[in-house]
């Protein structure tokens, strides 16, 4: 019974709770669609407020509009009417152009009938002018005897002649303006490179001599049948001379590098005491070896002297070399050195590349280092070797053009070819074989001779100056001003010298007559 009773309070308690779960759920129902429609109600509110000012944003913006195009309207109008009155302006200036060309086409008209008039005239006179000179030539012609043609010949020589007498006139006087203003400030250049340098006057010739303590040490170098000296003969290649001269043996050989060999071969055969063919050659051969080193520094120290840098150890070998090379007797080193200085100096008062320039006047003559055994003029030489070590161009171009085999290019090259004359020309700087001397002046002189009108040539100043003699009836003023310019390129063309040949031209007038 307790069990039922428990079973039916839990079941009225569950109907309970149902049914106060129902009334609370239709509650919130209620609520629910109570706010839903409050909300529905405020949307449509909402839209309809949103409506009213969207679509009064909309007739703001059409009105804009509106205002906007009325505007750009009536802009547009304004600028139509600007544009239509331009348009009239213009075709009045038009209507106006037209009006004045039609004016200048009557007046070029009026112009062109006048000026057939005229051309129609000056025909008429023309022809009748030309009758007349024909007639005065014929009478001319009749007069003078000769053709108008002859008369023409006759007047261009007179012209020619004349213009070649001004044309002469002219270029004397402008050469001898330009001789005065440029020679001042040449001579000054030069003499100061000229006193700057101030070297002595060298000559070298094909001996050298080696002293000795004693005459008894001539025996020694003979040796027993002469073999020492056959020995030191055979491995040198210089000829000795063991004469009557006092503690002395003469070297004899073209090759200087040979002599210095031979010479301090023989030197050191004297400290050392032992003399005998196989110590001969052991020293002669060391003494080789040694002198590739020694050619080292003297190239060294002339590049130091002349404060050029960046040489190669092989260029500054070669440079070494020409120290025991001559040219005409003079020491082609201490020349190189010179020309080297000579350049710099010249260079650095005309303000041109002081480096090319040195470095050029040191190298002109590097060709000579090798010509002896290379095939090729020592300036061909000279190029390739410096190509070799990696000089520029320009300090190639002074030394294939020191001796105009080519036209200068550079202020430089100048400069170097100028110094090496001047090194060359001074005196007792160089000599030359007797015969060879003879034989330029007699071509000198033979050359000059050649030219017509020339009565007598004579080579000066050791063939520095050629004095050349005209006939004064054959030869005008105006022709012997020509004549020094002929003979001075003809001899640069034809002859080989060093420094510069003067040529004076003289043309002297003579009138004899006698009283009886």
């Amino acid at each position: 019974m307790e069990y039922l009773f428990y079973t039916a309070f839990a079941a009225a308690v569950l109907l309970v709770w149902y049914l106060i779960r129902i009334r609370v759920v239709n509650r919130r129902i209620r609520e629910v669609e109570k706010q839903t429609a409050e909300l529905k109600d405020a949307a449509l509110r909402d839209t309809e407020h949103l409506k009213k000012e969207r679509l009064l944003e909309a007739k703001d913006e059409i009105f804009n509009w509106r205002v906007a195009a009325e505007r750009e309207i009536q802009d547009q109008r304004l600028k139509a009417a600007d544009l239509e009155k331009t348009l009239q302006e213009k075709e009045q200036g038009l209507q106006h152009e037209i009006r004045r060309i039609d004016r200048k086409r009557r007046e070029i008209d009026q112009r062109v009938r006048s000026l057939k008039r005229r051309e129609t005239q000056v025909e008429e006179a023309r022809s009748e002018v030309k009758q007349l000179v024909e007639e005065q030539t014929r009478r001319l012609e009749s007069v003078a005897g000769m053709t108008s043609e002859d008369a023409k010949k006759v007047l261009i020589q007179n012209v020619e002649s004349e213009a070649m007498r001004d044309a002469a006139m002219l270029a004397k006087r402008i050469e001898e303006e330009t001789v005065q203003k440029s020679a001042v400030e040449a001579r000054k250049i030069i003499s100061q490179a000229i006193q700057r340098c101030a070297a002595e006057h060298i000559v070298e010739s094909s001996v050298s001599v080696v002293d000795l303590p004693s005459d008894e040490m001539k025996g020694r170098i003979i040796g027993r049948e002469g073999r020492n000296i056959r020995a030191l003969e055979q491995a040198t290649g210089v000829d000795l001379i063991v004469d009557d001269t006092p503690e002395a043996v003469i070297l004899s050989g073209f090759d200087p590098l040979r002599r210095e060999i031979a010479k301090l071969s023989i030197e050191r055969l004297i400290r050392d005491g032992r003399i005998h063919p196989a110590r001969i050659e052991e020293v002669v051969s060391k003494m080789e070896s040694e002198i590739e080193t020694k050619l080292l520094e003297e190239g060294e120290q002339v590049a130091f002297e002349l404060g050029i840098h960046n040489f190669d150890a092989g260029l500054l070998q070669l440079l070494g070399r020409l120290k025991y090379r001559t040219s005409y007797g003079q020491n082609v080193l201490n020349h190189s050195r010179d020309v080297a200085y000579i350049a710099g100096i010249m260079a650095r008062e005309i303000g041109a590349d002081v480096n090319v320039a040195k470095r050029g006047g040191l190298l002109h003559d590097i060709g000579k280092a090798v010509d002896r055994d290379m095939e090729g003029t020592h300036l061909q030489l000279g190029v390739e070797i410096a190509r070799k070590y990696g000089e520029s161009e320009e300090v190639m171009h002074t030394i294939e053009a020191h001796h105009f085999d080519v036209e200068f290019k550079t202020t430089e090259a100048v400069l170097v070819q100028a110094a090496d004359a001047i090194s060359a020309a001074r005196p007792g700087a160089r000599r030359e074989v007797l015969e060879n001397y003879i034989r330029r002046l007699e071509k000198l002189e033979e050359l000059a001779g050649s030219f017509s009108g020339v009565a007598k040539a004579f080579a000066l100043q050791a063939g520095r100056e050629i004095r050349v003699i005209v006939e004064s009836s054959k030869v005008s003023d105006e022709q012997a001003y020509w004549l020094s310019k002929d003979i001075a390129k003809r001899i640069e063309k034809d002859l080989e010298y060093p420094g510069q040949v003067k040529v004076t031209v003289i043309r002297e007038m003579r009138v004899v007559d006698y009283a009886k």
